[in-house]
């Protein structure tokens, strides 16, 4: 570990086992630890785990994509070998996030889920065993924003008991903190203190926010990015400058590793989009790795933060997915526990993320049922916890082609629109005339219902590499050329578009069926990252005039 255990081995029974994977290992805690609290992190366990310490049970955690911790102090022998114990169980039930079903068979348990990716599971991150004081920093919440050109910074700091907090503004560039002027003292009690509005700062917006503890000291290196949507008609601003989305949906998915978080593929991918000119990508459909992220804040690339909230919609899978005819939400299936799974994911994920200035906007679900009186009474709740949890950026969901604007009836809870959209493959397939005709009225017809920006979230079409043709056949690679670039031409004649991200970055794994050969072959990449034809038009278009300017 890190990485999906499914891949490991030559073996069916591994690859799709249903429920518990174990793990174990011994760690020597040294002795200077004896007077420090001594916390084990996790920082992933797909789908839901337990966690014993010398057979001690220490922590136990619902949600595969979110870290998770317990304080072992009084479990574990210092100047000692200490046995650590993991239980992962990859079943998905109508009341997890994702959904899914486990079907009973003579030959044993099969899972069944919606979703079009791979159900890898395991330590998909890393564990950690790190010490604190006894008093400590448990939480900093830090919101830039700007005035003028002055960027501002508030923050709140919260303590695991009655402390004094000093909080102190680093040299630009992040290399030591300065006493004096800019410094504040507050005392924090058990719960948070009252916000202190910090000194204004010149602050960049690439900016940093990893953080880093040493004892009871906690830096945030905070970018000021401001994003904004409401009040401005169909712009997308980022410190107040109309912002043109230009990237991908991605995976993490690679060969070998599967979900498993892989330092040198963060590295090539993200170098793979500055060649092409892509500036922001969405955590399709899951919160990617917090190295991925401080990446991003590193490196000025632009995040939309999406839950694992996938396919909530069984319309949807029982269309090409040959899924179960049900209703989306019941008793029996999508019901008020799923809903409490997924006010706790959309919690988790902005309690991790929250000071990240890479991340501008939150998506809470992916493709759900959005017809129906049953998924607005769903979503607005989830809607208002979001925008109450961080108000200082907007929220969405992804909207997929079941409910286009004469039937959607959630839209208008949201701040921006992001639709999933495969006119010229799922519908109009090798007819791209009459996808272009389709798709700019279905465009114009969000634009007249609702004065917000559009950010096409996916777009794109299966694609063999190496497949051509002297005509543009779907499946080839000359195929997916044109359809990006009949897409392009529509989304540069609608206004309130303000965003592009085609659907996929890379090819990636899939459940087995006859809809997916080897995968899902949307990438513009292969899935280890060879390029397709497609590659060289967006680069034209991002990085040269003839693409949508920003």
């Amino acid at each position: 570990m890190p990485s999906s255990y499914n891949d490991l081995f030559p073996e069916t029974a591994v690859r799709d086992h249903v429920g518990d994977a174990w793990y174990q290992t011994t760690v020597r805690v040294p002795a200077r630890w004896a007077d420090e609290r001594i916390v084990l992190r996790l920082d992933s366990a797909t789908q839901r785990a337990v966690v014993w310490v010398n057979g001690s049970q220490v922590a136990e955690h619902e949600g595969g994509y979110t870290p998770f911790e317990a304080d072992v102090t009084d479990v574990v022998d210092v100047d000692a070998d200490n046995r650590i114990t993991v239980v992962v169980d990859n079943t998905l039930t109508w009341q997890s996030i994702p959904p899914g079903f486990v079907e009973e068979t003579p030959d044993g348990p099969r899972q069944r889920y919606f979703h079009d990716f791979f159900n890898y599971a395991g330590l998909h991150r890393a564990v950690w065993l790190y010490t604190r004081p006894a008093t400590h920093i448990e939480d900093v919440i830090v919101v830039t924003g700007l005035d003028g050109s002055t960027g501002t910074v508030r923050y709140e700091v919260a303590t695991s008991g009655h402390a004094e907090v000093r909080v102190a503004p680093a040299r630009r560039g992040g290399r030591g903190g300065r006493t004096g002027d800019g410094c504040e003292r507050r005392t924090g009690g058990g719960g948070r203190p009252p916000v202190a509005t910090g000194r204004r700062l010149p602050l960049r917006p690439r900016g940093r926010a990893s953080e880093r503890r040493r004892g009871a000291r906690r830096r945030v290196r905070a970018g000021g990015r401001r994003a904004d949507r409401r009040g401005h008609g169909t712009r997308f601003l980022i410190n107040g400058e109309p912002f043109y989305f230009k990237g991908f949906g991605k995976h993490e998915d690679t060969p070998v590793r599967g979900k498993g978080h892989d330092d040198a593929y963060l590295v090539h991918d993200f170098a793979l989009m500055e060649w092409l000119g892509a500036n922001s990508f969405r955590t399709s459909h899951y919160p990617y790795a917090e190295e991925v992220l401080e990446y991003c804040d590193r490196h000025g690339i632009v995040v939309i933060d999406e839950t694992a909230a996938v396919c909530l919609n069984m319309g949807l899978s029982g269309g090409i997915f040959g899924g179960p005819t049900l209703e989306t939400f019941s008793e029996e299936t999508v019901n008020e526990a799923t809903r409490q799974t997924h006010r706790r994911a959309i919690q988790e994920l902005i309690a991790r993320d929250k000071n990240h200035p890479c991340v501008v906007l939150w998506s809470i679900a992916n493709e759900p049922e959005s017809d129906t009186p049953e998924s607005r009474t769903y979503f607005e709740p989830l809607a208002a916890e979001a925008r109450a949890l961080d108000p200082s950026r907007p929220i969405g969901f992804v909207n997929v082609m079941l409910a286009p604007p004469d039937k959607d009836v959630v839209t208008d809870l949201f701040d921006v629109i992001m639709l999933n959209r495969y006119y010229g493959w799922y519908v109009n397939t090798g007819d791209l005339a009459g996808a272009e005709r389709a798709l700019e009225a279905e465009l114009r017809a969000w634009e007249d219902k609702h004065a917000k920006p559009i950010i096409i979230t996916e777009y794109g079409a299966d694609t063999v590499a190496g497949l051509r043709s002297v005509t543009a056949t779907p499946w080839t690679e000359d195929y997916q050329v044109e359809l990006l670039e009949m897409s392009h031409r529509v989304f540069d004649r609608v206004d309130a578009v303000v965003g592009e991200q085609i659907w996929n970055f890379a090819d990636f794994a899939t459940a087995p069926g006859v809809f997916r050969v080897d995968g899902n072959k949307k990438g513009v990449f292969t899935r280890d990252r060879r390029p397709k034809a497609a590659t060289q038009h967006l680069r034209r278009r991002w990085r040269n005039a003839d693409r949508r300017p920003s």
